[in-house]
């Protein structure tokens, strides 16, 4: 799972997904972590035709049956495995609340020198990632204030030649039944397919990052 990532500028977020200038929220590059905002990219909700929305949620989905905004247990990943079964991600998932996460790095947990070191892991193209997600909007029922809020998908990644080595080893598990996780990369010619498209056809971009697209190494060094 993700507990950290950097997000790109402003600028950035517009120019990559061709949105229109000055159409983010203003947004310096921040690190984000669970429960803070963080921006995000869907189909806009208003709009007839076809078009991009930047929003500025919370990173931990806000599920429709929430007594508040603010949500005890951990929702800022969801397994891709569990999206149809779990309350929290089942309603956005089949209602196509699908959208993409922009980072410019994202960090995950090294233990294989027996200790946790943070490895940062950025696109080899210098580019930012559009990491794949789910929003939901919740609204208070007592005030009328809408809350808007996403999470982050991840899927097995025990196959990953890089992904698998991140985490802490599960010692009640055997080697190859570890389930290590990574986040879902949206490359940008699938960015279409992704928010606009099938369950079916959404489905079948979830996979970790093609090794090939990923710089990655200890924070402070490669």
């Amino acid at each position: 799972m993700c507990t950290r990532y950097l997000t790109p500028s402003a600028a950035a977020i517009e120019r990559f997904w061709q949105l229109r200038p000055g159409q983010m929220p203003p947004w310096d590059p921040v690190g984000v972590f669970p429960r803070a905002p963080g921006p995000f990219i869907r189909r806009a909700v208003h709009e007839t035709l076809p078009a991009l929305e930047p929003v500025i949620g919370a990173w931990g989905l806000i599920p429709f049956f929430a007594k508040e905004p603010r949500v005890a247990y951990s929702t800022f990943n969801a397994r891709f495995e569990e999206i149809t079964t779990k309350a929290s991600y089942e309603a956005p998932w089949a209602r196509g609340q699908r959208c993409i996460v922009p980072a410019q790095s994202f960090d995950e947990p090294n233990w294989e020198t027996g200790r946790n070191v943070w490895w940062r892991f950025a696109r080899r193209d210098g580019e930012p990632w559009g990491l794949a997600g789910l929003w939901n909007a919740w609204t208070d029922r007592a005030t009328g204030e809408v809350h808007e809020s996403y999470t982050m998908l991840t899927v097995n990644a025990d196959a990953h030649p890089l992904m698998r080595r991140m985490h802490k080893p599960d010692p009640k598990s055997g080697p190859d039944e570890q389930d290590k996780r990574s986040v879902v990369s949206i490359e940008r010619a699938d960015v279409e397919q992704w928010l606009y498209g099938t369950t079916a056809e959404a489905a079948a971009l979830v996979q970790p990052p093609p090794t090939e697209t990923i710089e990655a190494g200890p924070v402070g060094g490669r």
